[in-house]
């Protein structure tokens, strides 16, 4: 990238320009902002339910009675949308819980948007914590083998959509990496009514040790094999570009990249060759290495992660998922 001409030392100063806060805030060229953020959070069935994640300190697996309560300390700070993930109470082969109207996911849009009309709650549609198996799709068994069966499954991500839609999630995100679900989820939610909600779509979810914790968390650790087969390789980033390009020709509203902080490189290249909304999942092992650094006093819990969010909004991220978002909130609001 070649740079427009600008002055030589001494008469060009750089230095000028970061002589005081105020001035480095006038000319700073990125913002972090509450309306940019994200909260995922975890239901599970039952009541005063606030089951602590070991890996993952500050975060919880949550009854919908203390959702409630978890989730009105992010209204209050300032935090505008939140994403759903759900453990259910039984677990089978055909993700049952996944779609069932009275799923835990779906209980948890209902009381929400009852007790917080204008907080808008996204839904992660994925089978894999519905399954007993553990896998982001129907298991195919074969003699000596077992695979993960695309199109079998995209009916079932459908199904799980549309009942979000019906539940009143104000925007649904499938992150099972089936090729093709977006189409099928689009189609059917404009079939049952539901045009006016978008998809944001995990268009390029890269297979990652970063995702660690998040397997205690949502209780979704594969019982056999991994997810190499389905989710995206971690040396490839121009089919991450052409994974895009299928979700957005699917009818994908907003593309994802994740995990974000290794992948600064794919969130920039996916902004600017598509120029669409793009969100960044900063994933739980991001979050907890920040953690256990932090108790350690080793690092700035808040300037760390400040910074981290930074990055990922310099690189091209409007959208910004993130496990410290009620913290980060604050800490926003303080610098007002």
């Amino acid at each position: 990238m070649s740079l427009p001409l600008t002055g030589q030392f001494p008469a060009y100063r750089p230095r000028r320009l970061r002589q005081s806060a105020a001035l480095r805030r006038l000319v700073a060229e990125t913002s972090l902002s509450r309306h940019q953020l994200v909260l995922p959070l975890f239901v599970r069935p039952g009541r005063r339910q606030r089951r602590a994640i070991g890996a993952m300190p500050g975060v919880f697996q949550l009854s919908v009675d203390e959702l409630l309560v978890e989730t009105e300390r992010a209204v209050s700070a300032g935090v505008p949308a939140v994403l759903l993930f759900g453990i259910p109470e039984k677990k089978d082969a055909k993700a049952s819980g996944a779609h069932a109207r009275t799923g835990i996911v779906q209980q948890a849009v209902r009381a929400l948007k009852k007790e917080f009309p204008e907080l808008l709650v996204i839904t992660d549609v994925c089978l894999c914590e519905y399954m007993s198996h553990g896998h982001c799709g129907v298991v195919h068994h074969e003699p000596g083998r077992a695979t993960i069966a695309n199109d079998p499954t995209l009916k079932l991500l459908a199904q799980t959509a549309v009942s979000h839609a019906e539940a009143g999630a104000d925007l649904v995100a499938p992150s099972d990496m089936m090729d093709g679900r977006v189409r099928a989820i689009r189609a059917a939610l404009d079939a049952k009514g539901f045009s006016d909600t978008p998809i944001m779509s995990y268009a390029a979810k890269y297979s990652s040790a970063f995702y660690g914790p998040f397997r205690e968390a949502a209780e979704s650790a594969p019982k056999f094999g991994d997810r190499r087969s389905y989710q995206m390789d971690a040396a490839n980033a121009e089919e991450a570009l052409r994974e895009v390009a299928l979700d957005l020709a699917e009818g994908a509203d907003i593309v994802m990249v994740k995990p974000a902080l290794a992948y600064l490189d794919i969130i920039h290249r996916v902004k600017t060759t598509f120029g669409y909304p793009t969100a960044a999942y900063s994933v739980s092992a991001e979050y907890s290495m920040i953690k256990a650094a932090a108790a350690k006093g080793w690092i700035d819990e808040r300037a760390v992660t400040l910074e981290s969010l930074l990055a990922m909004r310099r690189a091209g991220a409007d959208i910004l998922i993130t496990y410290a978002a009620v913290d980060v909130a604050k800490w926003l609001k303080s610098e007002e």
